[in-house]
């Protein structure tokens, strides 16, 4: 009488239980290998920020080594005037500084051109 043959024979166990073994062994190293590329990339990242940040505050740092730019800091910053000035404040409704407006370099514009403006936002004005 012949004994069915099973499918798993003993070097397959074996086989299945070394391959087994292995990936345990190997499976705590690798996690803590991709935790730390995960943590690397995190941190390269943070350097690549810090990098631009130090390129931000150079710029900066290149702007207050011009005279111009101190005096326009503190005349805005610290409301200093020059001797023989007068400093003034605008003050709002609720009694806090008014925020100035930047004042941009605009084209010159021909008298004409200025008075039929005027006349124009005249007619547009509504009468009270």
């Amino acid at each position: 009488m012949t004994r069915p043959r099973t499918s798993l024979t003993g070097r397959a166990a074996i086989l299945v239980l070394v391959v087994a073994a292995l990936a345990v062994t190997l499976a705590i190293p690798v996690r803590s290998w991709l935790s730390q590329r995960s943590e690397i990339a995190a941190l390269e990242s943070d350097v690549s920020s810090a990098r631009e940040r130090v390129a931000v505050l150079e710029g900066e740092l290149a702007d207050w080594s011009d005279p111009a730019y101190v005096i326009a800091q503190a005349r805005s910053r610290l409301h200093f005037v020059f001797p023989g000035e007068i400093g003034y404040v605008v003050l709002g409704h609720d009694d806090r500084p008014v925020e100035t407006q930047a004042v941009t370099a605009t084209e010159e514009v021909p008298w004409y051109e200025r008075l039929w403006d005027s006349t124009r936002q005249a007619d547009l004005s509504p009468t009270p």
